[in-house]
């Protein structure tokens, strides 16, 4: 049935009714604001936004599985419309209801206009979708799909129980980051819990979490994607593993849920940050704004391309035309980030995680799209930037860009934005390098673990502005780090001409899994140097979730594409005494940086000396002179820190000696009256002497140090070895 809503006179929202008493549902003008479907007590408020849009019809089903809709609603084009929103209100709608559009104008390609009224689209602000019907294949063809389309879910957001949470806003000094997969964390049936794969399943996994020490997971997309699409190669499945294309932003992802098409996903991803606060860890969230799933102009219809193409994407092609995609993601289309349009999506998208779901920060992928004008050129005050800089209720959160993109635009050490924080891949590259054994670093080396003041203290920023990580999603593990020197694809399908060739890896001599105990052995010692370095510099660390467990994806790269063992946890795996030692070095490393935390309190140094005589600061060579920054060999370096801080019995000042060439080498360790050295770290030895609390470490009685070769020692002092 259709039905035409008579015009009002406001945009406000009308209680006179536009139909006859005896209908279940009574039909208003409806308001503009908010974008999306918005329950109250007496029914739903439906808005959104089509600039260029002809006509619009909104379509209810009874159950988001249901394959027609129990209704059609026209809206006017003077009822329903406030300039460029379309809105109605439902009166008696209740929740759990499936929803979509039809949305009709120009079929005009060369002007950017794509409108297609047999495509069904999903609301951009939908809360909630079902992809039960859904098959992508029917979206990028023409004619009706109905039948095939995915279906938004009319959620209330209301009356959820939060028990007094909130964001827990802890400073970027203090936290430690894990990057983790959903579903990969607890997919494989070793982990045995209820729902594999899942929010609540994670809830599980809290306690392993807790132990480790970690403050925040970073996890990868969570917004709704399409994982149902596939191809085979081998006969093995290959989907879209990672969510990095993203099909709706204020939807949890619906494959992530115990029951994927009840509407209830809000509340399982609530459920899930509240449990994780309460063990003290914050969510940051993986999020995709530089493009959307719709791809080119050969792939599917169903939500921004069909609402409004020329607003949504950057638009090109011949003589000025508009029928193709600016692609600067390397992935068919670029997100027009700073029109205000989508600045305003971009904006509510983020309050809303941060307002009903208790998010605490996000990390942005590709952000550098984030900073490019309508006409794709970089600006110096890119408004969608400075906006969640500088915007009240987005102000505690955390802001990490991945400040690159596919295009070529690389912004490390001069992103927009005071406070934001950025993946800091030069510190990867140093820190692979020095621990790989390449010689003459040493200088880059220094400036990586001290915060990398070369890139952030002259624009007046400090070492939280840096996310140091030494492996992410996208890349070797760090096992596969120090076993493999090249990448090994075949199993994507694409001949292993996918990811990244050059990955500043070392096999240790031998590639892949050996039973030569010295090569697994050197492994170990390496790994544990690689943790060392990243979680003792100034910055705040990253870990990539199982490398404290020496999780391998068998030397693949770019493991995207994979919903399989090669990207699941093993719990069985972790519980074995090789995982646990392992375990055991991370969540003691983690804990005394949080015992140095005046090292790592967020400011680059001035060049105090404390009262003991130990300068804030101080670099040597084994020799304790000062170090040959410029030598092409040298592979060593020391440092000390002083502990700056104002408590009288608990000061603790540090001091690390590198040593990456392959043979032991000899460090004096500097002297200072009333201080004494004990050994908090040996990366050559065997658990549980590879890293102790500083308060449990054991008296260093000589000037010296005998360094294992490609191993890292840090002691620390207290005053009077208390």
């Amino acid at each position: 049935m259709t039905v035409s809503i008579a015009s009002a006179t406001d945009s406000q929202l009308k209680r006179r009714p536009l139909e006859p008493d005896g209908n279940q549902y009574q039909l208003y003008s409806g308001s503009p604001h908010p974008l999306g479907a918005t329950v109250d007590d007496e029914g739903v408020n439906f808005s959104v936004y089509s600039a260029n849009a002809t006509a619009v019809k909104l379509l209810l089903f009874n159950s988001p599985k249901d394959l027609d809709p129990f209704r059609v609603i026209d809206l006017s084009p003077t009822a329903n419309k406030s300039f460029y929103l379309w809105h109605v209100y439902v009166k008696g709608l209740k929740p759990g209801v499936g929803y979509a559009y039809r949305v009709d104008g120009p079929r005009d390609p060369w002007n950017g206009h794509r409108f297609d009224p047999d495509k069904i689209l999903i609301d951009p602000y939908a809360k909630g979708n079902s992809f039960t019907l859904w098959d992508r294949g029917a979206a990028c063809v023409p004619g009706d799909n109905l039948h095939q389309s995915i279906r938004s879910v009319v959620v209330d957001i209301r009356d959820y129980d939060w028990e007094g949470d909130r964001p827990l806003r802890r400073s970027m000094s203090e936290t430690v980051i894990y990057e983790m997969h959903v579903g990969g964390f607890t997919k494989s049936p070793t982990s045995g819990v209820k729902h594999p794969g899942t929010f609540c399943g994670i809830i599980e996994k809290i306690p392993y979490l807790k132990s480790l020490g970690v403050t925040a997971v970073e996890l990868l997309p969570v917004f709704s994607f399409d994982d149902s699409d596939f191809r085979e190669v081998n006969g093995t499945k290959l989907v879209n593993y990672w969510g990095y294309s993203t099909v709706s932003y204020f939807s949890p992802h619906h494959g992530y849920c115990s029951d994927p098409d009840s509407g209830g996903q809000v509340n399982e991803f609530r459920d899930m940050v509240k449990e994780l606060h309460q063990a003290g860890i914050e969510v940051i969230l993986d999020v995709v704004f530089n493009h959307t799933d719709e791809g080119n102009h050969q792939g599917p219809v169903f939500s921004f391309k069909g609402f409004d193409n020329s607003t949504y994407y950057y638009l090109t092609g011949p003589s000025g035309s508009k029928e193709f995609y600016y692609d600067y993601t390397g992935c068919g289309n670029t997100f027009n980030c700073n029109h205000p349009i989508g600045e305003k999506f971009i904006l509510d998208c983020l309050r809303y995680w941060v307002k009903e779901m208790h998010v605490d920060g996000f990390r942005f992928d590709e952000g550098s799209v984030l900073t490019r004008g309508e006409n794709g050129a970089p600006l110096e005050h890119p408004p969608v930037i400075w906006s969640i800089e500088l915007d009240e209720l987005l102000s505690s959160s955390k802001v990490i860009a991945e400040a690159w993109d596919a295009a070529g635009l690389y912004q490390i050490g001069y992103f927009p934005g005071a406070r934001w924080a950025e993946w800091n891949g030069k510190f990867r590259d140093a820190i692979r390098r020095f621990v790989k054994g390449e010689p003459g670093i040493i200088s880059e080396v220094a400036a990586r673990i001290t915060g990398s003041a070369d890139l952030y203290q002259w624009e007046h920023k400090e070492p939280v502005n840096s996310v140091n990580f030494v492996t992410a999603h996208d890349g070797f593990t760090l096992y596969d780090l120090v076993a493999y020197n090249d990448k090994h694809n075949e199993a994507n399908g694409e001949s292993n001409n996918d990811g990244i060739s050059d990955n500043l890896s070392w096999n240790c001599g031998a590639e892949g899994a050996t039973d030569d105990q010295w090569v697994n052995d050197l492994r170990t010692r390496q790994m544990k140097n690689f943790a060392v370095l990243l979680l003792l510099s100034m910055g705040v660390p990253m870990i990539v979730g199982g490398d404290e467990h020496k999780r391998t994806q068998w030397g693949n790269n770019n493991t995207y594409c994979h919903d399989s063992e090669l990207n699941w946890y093993d719990w069985q795996k972790i519980s074995t005494q090789d995982s646990q030692e392992m375990i055991r070095f991370w969540s003691l490393l983690i804990n005394n940086r949080c015992e140095y935390r005046d090292h790592f309190r967020g400011r680059y140094f001035s060049g105090r000396v404390n009262r003991f005589g130990v300068p804030e600061i101080c670099w040597a060579n084994p020799d304790l002179g000062e170090p040959n920054w410029d030598d092409p060999n040298s592979r060593c370096l020391a440092v000390t820190y002083g502990d700056m801080s104002d408590e009288t019995e608990n000061t603790l000042n540090l001091h690390i000696m590198m040593n990456m060439y392959w043979e032991p080498v000899e460090f004096k360790i500097p002297s200072y009256d009333g201080l004494i050295w004990r050994r908090t770290i040996d990366t050559a030895l065997c658990s549980p002497n590879d890293i102790v609390a500083p308060d449990q470490a054991q008296v260093i009685d000589s000037s010296s140090y005998l360094v294992t070769g490609r191993s890292i020692v840090a002691v620390t002092t207290r005053i009077n070895n208390s």
